[in-house]
């Protein structure tokens, strides 16, 4: 890894300064009719705001996403790339602006010779979101595109910076996702509660015949879909599980509730497991009945049945958002949810025709 400055700057305020500092003057002497968009948005722990020292060493540097149209593209694409690559200074806030790709397939940052080898994507709009989305949200989003897209890459194209939108589709397309219609909130909201309800006795159950191990497991899975459930509730769209714990500690107003989640995982018996987890979902219901998408669902737990279990019954707010949704078809639907709601396999998440096929699958156009 090649020395870079003391003070880390993170990925966003450089990909500002290659753009401010480098690009756009660039542009102006070299191109000043052509109109662009330039962003740095998609994936990269920095488009996220999660970046650090450590994220330096691949896939990480002087990077932006430069968008032109499509007859922009074909005209002056290869000239945009050459002049980058012959004219960008070598350093941008001491960093070096080559991104060398390596035999693994990562890019590095590298002091070179000769053209920078950099690190813009030179794209049009709507062909790059239809790339990374798997469809164009300028066209429109259907409750199907909502569902077939992980809640990570729904975050990757509203997070980021815009540094500059000359063409005026990166605030159409970012306003279009900035999140969830209010019934496909709803209905997404009700499959996250509905996991939870799966399991909620299996806490109390396994440690009963003397499983610790296995009510350990179950309150660790619960743990992470009460995260992903505060992240939901709070209008925020839950990374992938590198990032879960970071975003989720960043909500306002959730310290007491991460230390309570942080107690039922370090818990070693099932009682005190319980006793937090059921702080927790009392705390959660609460932030539900807070929002006003339902009537008012009793927040208190109780016990599972006749069994001496302490449980939400978690399906109770399952049951109230599906019944306020007023789209009928929604509303219809099996309480499986979006494609990460049922999905927990990167190699489908991270692929969009196969995310896309599977929610296809399950929710055919003609259900």
């Amino acid at each position: 890894m090649p020395s870079v400055p003391v003070d880390f700057m993170p990925g966003v305020e450089l990909s500002r300064r290659l753009h401010d500092d480098a690009v756009r003057p660039l542009f102006s002497r070299h191109l000043p009719d052509l109109t662009y968009s330039a962003a740095l948005i998609g994936t990269g722990s920095e488009v996220l705001g999660f970046d650090t020292r450590r994220s330096t060493d691949h896939d990480w540097g002087p990077r932006l996403h430069l968008f032109l149209t499509a007859d922009d593209l074909a005209r002056h694409g290869a000239r945009v790339d050459h002049l980058l690559g012959e004219r960008l200074p070598a350093t941008i806030a001491g960093y070096p602006t080559s991104l060398v790709r390596t035999g693994h397939g990562t890019r590095h940052l590298r002091h070179t010779t000769g053209p920078v080898q950099h690190g813009v994507v030179i794209a049009e709009f709507g062909d790059w979101l239809t790339g990374h989305l798997g469809f164009d949200p300028l066209s429109g989003v259907t409750p199907e595109d909502w569902l077939a897209t992980p809640t990570q890459t729904l975050a990757e194209v509203t997070a980021g910076a815009v540094h500059h939108d000359g063409l005026g589709v990166l605030a159409a397309a970012r306003r279009a996702l900035a999140w969830y219609p209010d019934d496909v909130w709803r209905y997404v909201l009700a499959c996250q509660w509905q996991r939870v309800s799966q399991e909620e006795p299996f806490v109390g159950r396994c440690g009963e015949v003397g499983d610790e191990l296995g009510s350990a497991v179950v309150a660790a899975r619960l743990v992470r879909d009460l995260m992903r459930l505060r992240l939901l509730i709070d209008r925020t769209y839950p990374p992938y599980s590198k990032w879960l714990g970071t975003a989720f500690a960043r909500l306002p107003d959730n310290d007491q509730l991460a230390a309570t989640l942080a107690a039922a995982l370090g818990a070693d018996n099932w009682r005190d497991r319980e006793r937090h987890l059921v702080t927790a979902y009392e705390t959660i219901a609460a932030r539900h009945n807070d929002l006003g998408l339902t009537a008012p669902v009793d927040p208190r737990t109780r016990h599972f049945h006749g069994r001496p279990f302490r449980v939400l019954h978690a399906e109770r707010f399952a049951r109230a958002l599906i019944n306020a949704i007023e789209d009928p078809a929604l509303r219809a639907l099996p309480l499986t949810g979006a494609i990460d709601q049922f999905v927990d396999s990167t190699d489908v998440l991270g692929h969009r025709t196969r995310s896309r096929k599977l929610t296809a699958a399950l929710y055919p156009p003609d259900r």
